[in-house]
């Protein structure tokens, strides 16, 4: 299991925190003549290899790093404006399943000697997780319900609510985690309360419920999150 995080870690890390828009726009474009496809394939076979800390498990990187291009090859030639969502999550799925896979050829840890590491990856996996990975994939589900928006300044206050977005996860993830549960509740009403006065002048009923899925989708990837990381540390013991 540990491995299987720590792999996840690091396709967190590639494909979300260390892959710029500009890489992204330029596979697009040039889909497999792009050389930051290949600087992507790489730069996901050199962190998998060093979040496992193990020289032998070279090849085991050099392979996962060989399937994650050809699954974002897959995803470049055949991905429409229109299609777009489903090949990101179909995207997003094939990678977990060959995280998976690999994890499982790789399967000479000794869990019981590792139980301090182990928990470290858990949390910093879960911690990641809830940051720009998580935006990125709200941000791609409730994008069919995108109202359409021409004020700039809303366009200005989008960074904004992204942190503020993760910056909710990461407490209610606290909160899970250190059992204060009537907190969530409490950071779910102040937030309410400071958003009613923005969506009572817009006066916009599709943007106020845009805003209440983001806001539920949000708040229930940090409650999911929080309790798998309380059943996989549980499971250490």
């Amino acid at each position: 299991m540990i491995i299987f995080i720590k792999l996840l870690l690091a396709h967190l890390i590639g494909d979300f925190i260390l892959q710029p828009g500009s890489w992204v726009a330029d596979k697009e474009a040039k889909k497999h003549k792009s050389p930051y496809l290949y600087l992507h394939i790489l730069l996901h076979g050199l962190l998998a290899w060093a979040l496992v800390a193990d020289i032998q498990f070279g090849l085991y990187a050099l392979l996962l790093a060989f399937l994650h291009g050809i699954i974002d090859s897959l995803k470049l030639n055949f991905q429409k404006e229109n299609t777009r969502r489903g090949w990101f999550i179909a995207d997003q799925i094939l990678h977990l399943i060959t995280i998976g896979g690999i994890a499982l050829l790789w399967n000479e840890v000794d869990f019981s000697i590792y139980r301090i590491d182990s928990r470290f990856w858990i949390y910093a996996t879960a911690v990641i997780l809830l940051t720009t990975p998580a935006s990125m994939i709200i941000k791609n589900v409730i994008s069919i319900w995108t109202p359409n928006e021409n004020d700039t300044r809303e366009a200005d206050l989008q960074n904004a609510g992204k942190y503020i977005g993760i910056l909710e996860r990461l407490f209610v993830f606290f909160f899970i985690i250190t059992g204060f549960f009537a907190s969530i509740g409490f950071l779910m009403a102040a937030k309410s309360i400071f958003r009613f006065g923005d969506l009572t002048k817009s006066n916009d009923r599709k943007l106020t419920e845009y805003v209440l899925i983001g806001t539920l989708i949000s708040f229930g990837t940090a409650i999911a999150t929080g309790f798998l990381v309380k059943f996989a540390l549980s499971q250490l013991l």
